[in-house]
């Protein structure tokens, strides 16, 4: 009898010591703890991309020395300058459509193309690679239905002036132009609003830019501004004062 008391309570010790230790193998609480913490810093903002203004892009490529990086909107450096060509953040239809359906996310406005050593890269807003382009990923570009202009450059007497095509009938009359022809030269810059498109402009050997209603938006004192996509991309300009050095300016002429 006293020995099968003795198994017994060794038994109900043994039993009641494992018990202990299963409660003791899930961690209940630390285990929630730590989910929570990994979600809340995978979410975390990154307190350099400021906005400071809402119509330009977070991250802007800037030139140092030879090579091009992105500065934020305060001019900051953001992603190093190491790269040939950087161009803005802004989709690419040809991986969009790619027949490589992995590779398609990368075409979205939230990466930018740049070059180095001959090869181009898709990276994201840390500045990471995350894409080197190959031939057989591009697909075709569906392209939206072409917006057509409203407005075009007339020129008379040597001079440069705008015309609103529609409306437009007989150059004697002055009251037909939208702006009387005055300009060494113009160029309506490719954008997405054409009853208000910016305009390229040039009066006394200097490049400045105004609206269809002749109101300077940049003042005339660039030895070039780019005609290119970069109003249209990043809503800036491209411009030179020694005609070497090229660099952005928004709207109300602020350097980058």
């Amino acid at each position: 009898m006293k020995n099968i008391l003795t198994v017994l309570c060794i038994f109900t010790s043994l039993f009641t010591f494992s018990q202990t230790k299963s409660v003791k193998k899930i961690p209940v609480k630390k285990g929630a703890k730590t989910t929570i913490s990994k979600g809340t810093a995978a979410n975390k903002p990154n307190p350099d991309l400021v906005i400071i203004n809402k119509d330009l892009p977070v991250l802007i490529p800037k030139k140092k020395g030879d090579q091009f990086g992105y500065v934020n909107q305060n001019g900051k450096f953001i992603i190093q300058p190491e790269y040939h060509i950087a161009v803005f953040f802004y989709e690419d239809c040809n991986l969009l459509n790619s027949p490589n359906e992995k590779v398609r996310k990368f075409g979205t406005k939230n990466y930018a193309t740049v070059e180095k050593d001959m090869i181009s890269y898709r990276i994201d807003q840390s500045g990471k690679r995350v894409y080197q382009f190959k031939d057989a990923d591009f697909g075709k570009c569906k392209f939206e239905e072409y917006k057509q202009q409203l407005f075009q450059a007339y020129t008379l007497n040597g001079f440069y002036g705008i015309i609103e095509k529609s409306k437009f009938v007989n150059a004697a009359d002055y009251r037909q132009f939208q702006i009387y022809p005055q300009y060494q030269y113009l160029y309506i810059m490719e954008g997405d609003d054409v009853g208000s498109p910016m305009i390229v402009a040039s009066n006394n050997d200097k490049f400045g830019v105004i609206d269809v209603n002749n109101k300077i938006i940049i003042p005339f004192e660039y030895a070039n501004i780019k005609r290119n996509f970069s109003w249209k991309l990043g809503k800036m300009f491209e411009v030179t004062k020694d005609g070497s050095n090229y660099y952005y300016v928004d709207s109300n002429n602020k350097t980058y």
